[in-house]
């Protein structure tokens, strides 16, 4: 560590062409906060609506080849009835 205006200057480990550098202080004192020790919790891709059952959406997923999104689309749209969503992806389109 080097000195500057009586204030000891932080050992850059890293400098980058856009001007952003990281020193050795700062990332020690993040991995001594316990950061890396929290549980991860992966982000909700968006709830499915109130009605519509995974079991369901499988089901079209398995029987129609469709993906994920397209079977939550079907069922939203049948109100979550796995019937009406079925009747709904056989009817022939005019």
């Amino acid at each position: 560590m080097s000195w500057t205006n009586g204030r000891p200057e932080p050992e850059i480990i890293v400098n980058f062409a856009d001007g952003f550098s990281y020193n050795k202080t700062r990332l020690e004192e993040f991995f001594r906060s316990g950061f890396l020790d929290k549980a991860y919790v992966k982000p909700s891709q968006g709830a499915l609506p109130s009605g519509i059952k995974k079991e369901d959406i499988e089901v079209l997923m398995n029987e129609f080849d469709l993906p994920k999104p397209k079977a939550e689309k079907a069922l939203t749209d049948a109100g979550g009835d796995l019937t009406k969503a079925l009747i709904r992806l056989t009817e022939p389109r005019i």
